[in-house]
């Protein structure tokens, strides 16, 4: 499986008396199977566009995207969102809002619930099934969101700043969680997000993006996430000179970035 993004733009139209806005410029990006793409830049850069267009919400104004080969052209099956705002349906709990993709495609109620239950544990959301996701953590709530985009199979994993309203700690362990499930399923993942840490920690590919319009300025690969996935401690990833060094090269790209576009 590959995801090719050839040359995509995207300007938004003019509107009350303002010019056309060029969020991107001529994006070009592969995703490979088994990938963990991060999207990294400041405010306005076009992370979120990006998503939208690889997701299917958005078509871009020139060049296409690809999946297995095929175009594009609107929201499937075979990509999955995870939102910053977990979208979860209040009045059903946990297992119901996980099976929620699947019964909305015909699939029968016991098939449904043995997938649902298959990544609510590996969530770790097991004993939790018939809870109300109203009733749940923030973190938890996340999970469920991760779990029913999983639920469905898809080939690409699409999240939008998912952790960005969680404490620091809660945070940390989303992160050690998220990479586990990634190890676990071998999904293609592309992420979002402003935390220059979180970006190195997760990802095995970085991407930094340019103030408007967005471009792809800077690409690095990245081995932090396979270290903690081979049994070092988040901290101790974190803590790594190397690591440290990485932090603080993103940090100076991304801080003369918005100097020059100020």
């Amino acid at each position: 499986m590959a995801l090719d993004i050839k040359n995509a733009s995207v300007v938004y139209p003019s509107g009350s008396g303002r010019p056309p806005v060029e969020a991107l410029r001529q994006i070009e990006l592969k995703i490979n199977d088994g990938d963990f793409v991060v999207a990294l830049g400041a405010s306005g850069c076009g992370k979120s566009t990006l998503l939208n267009l690889i997701a299917g919400f958005l078509s871009p104004t020139s060049g296409e995207i690809l999946l297995d080969q095929r175009r594009v052209a609107g929201p499937g099956a075979d990509r999955a969102v995870v939102f910053q705002k977990h979208a979860l349906l209040p009045w059903l709990n946990v297992r119901d809002n996980v099976a929620f993709g699947l019964k909305i495609r015909g699939t029968p109620r016991e098939e449904r619930y043995a997938v649902a239950d298959k990544y609510i544990s590996l969530l770790g959301l097991r004993g939790f099934e018939d809870s109300p996701v109203y009733m749940l953590s923030g973190g938890m709530q996340q999970r469920v969101g991760i779990a029913r985009a999983l639920t469905c199979d898809p080939k690409v994993l699409l999240m939008d700043e998912p952790l960005g309203a969680l404490d620091a700690l809660t945070r940390e362990k989303a992160q050690e969680l998220i990479l586990r499930v990634w190890k676990e399923t071998s999904k293609s993942v592309f992420f979002i997000t402003h935390s220059v840490e979180e970006a190195l920690f997760m990802g095995t590919q970085l991407v930094v993006m340019s103030p408007r319009p967005g471009r792809i300025a800077h690409r690095f690969d990245l081995p932090f996430s396979q270290r903690f996935l081979g049994g070092m401690t988040a901290r101790q990833v974190k803590a790594a000179p190397d690591f440290i060094a990485m932090r603080e090269k993103v940090l100076s790209i991304i801080f003369a970035d918005e100097e020059e576009a100020a």
